[in-house]
């Protein structure tokens, strides 16, 4: 990136003038987009009256936040930064409290740490920085470093000048609005909206950027093993498309219906409902009865069906057993414990997930129940 030269500066220092550093840095964090326009107009830029100086600087490949503050008697660095980056400290040679960094009680400064630091591609320095729990920013240069680089600062435009060897170093500070975030290592976020957010946003801005990715999609799926192919094959009547269209075999578990002595089969009649969800109820029994899978009853005991949306729009059968589950033996059996479960994975390396569909309607119900 180029700065333009400071229109106030003398002209007999342009050959030792390294122009403007902005704050942008080289680091990890830099991501640059560069677009240029022609006769693009000058963004007016913010006032200075109110704002401190700050800017950006790199320590150990990092990218940290600076202050330069002539009010401050001290430099300062945040013990985070210090931890973060492993920075070795020493003992403070005249130990003293401050209170007004970070509110709450004063803290106690008794740690120093001299850290190497960079400004843009030009300034490269050094300095001895007392080790505080600060908040507002990494690292703050006061009065001890201008002191050392001499720098000047010209109050309006809000820029620190000074020489370093030889070369003219003009700091400039942040032009980005908002708060700056104190985390060495921030983590940026994606963001994607859909194709109706995406219209209207571009309905409301001036200019839009896109990125468009151009080539064919991988369409090509990874091809079954031949092993696990012959496996599939011989376990195909497990995981069917549909259900089947007959009973299944009778197994060594059947599902049992036992009532308690002396009950009363319920009668209950059926719920209202419309001529439409009357005609869906009635097709989903005849597909029932067509594969097998129920038959009509003789029993005086009768209760209730009713018809559910899903979701994806169609409709589920649902019986309603409440009456006929209040006299029936309830079948207990203790379930495993979740922890054992978890307990009995340990090692495992190969996990499958089988879907069996409906496989509550695997094991039939025992003869005359």
């Amino acid at each position: 990136m180029v700065d333009h030269e400071d229109e106030d500066a003398d002209q007999d220092d342009d050959e030792d003038c390294d122009g403007g550093l902005d704050a942008d840095d080289d680091g990890e964090q830099l991501t640059c987009v560069v677009r240029r326009l022609l006769l693009a107009p000058k963004a007016e830029e913010p006032p200075q009256r109110h704002n401190i100086f700050r800017t950006r600087c790199t320590v150990q490949q990092k990218i940290c936040d600076v202050i330069i503050n002539s009010g401050s008697s001290e430099n300062i660095v945040s013990r985070r930064m210090v931890e973060k980056l492993g920075l070795k400290t020493e003992k403070h040679p005249a130990p003293y409290k401050i209170g007004w960094i970070r509110k709450g009680n004063d803290v106690q400064v008794d740690e120093v740490c001299r850290v190497s630091f960079s400004i843009g591609r030009t300034y490269v320095d050094e300095a001895l920085y007392d080790v505080v729990e600060m908040d507002a920013c990494h690292m703050l240069l006061g009065r001890p470093w201008q002191f050392d680089v001499d720098a000047a600062h010209r109050r309006k435009d809000n820029v620190y000048i000074f020489k370093k060897d030889g070369r003219r170093i003009v700091l400039k500070p942040l032009t980005e609005k908002g708060p700056v975030n104190t985390n060495v290592a921030e983590k940026k976020t994606f963001l994607a909206v859909d194709n109706e957010d995406f219209m209207k946003e571009v309905k409301q801005s001036n200019e839009v950027y896109a990125l468009v990715l151009s080539g064919k999609e991988d369409s090509t799926t990874a091809e079954i093993p031949p092993g696990v192919q012959t496996l599939l094959q011989q376990f195909d009547t497990v995981m069917p498309n549909d259900l089947p269209s007959e009973l299944p075999m009778l197994r060594d578990v059947q599902h049992q219906i036992d009532f308690i002595p002396g009950s009363r089969l319920p009668n209950l009649l059926h719920y209202r409902m419309n001529p439409k969800e009357g005609e869906i109820l009635q097709k989903q029994v005849d597909d029932l009865v067509q594969k097998g899978l129920i038959r009509p009853s003789m029993s005086p005991c009768a209760v209730p069906a009713l018809l559910v949306p899903k979701k994806n729009g169609e409709w589920r059968m649902c019986v309603d057993s409440r009456a006929i589950n209040k006299i029936t033996v309830k079948y207990r059996f203790p379930i495993p414990r979740l922890e054992d479960m978890l307990d009995m994975l340990s090692g495992s390396k190969v996990f499958s997930k089988i879907d069996l569909k409906s496989g509550y309607h695997q094991i039939r119900i025992r003869e005359g129940d």
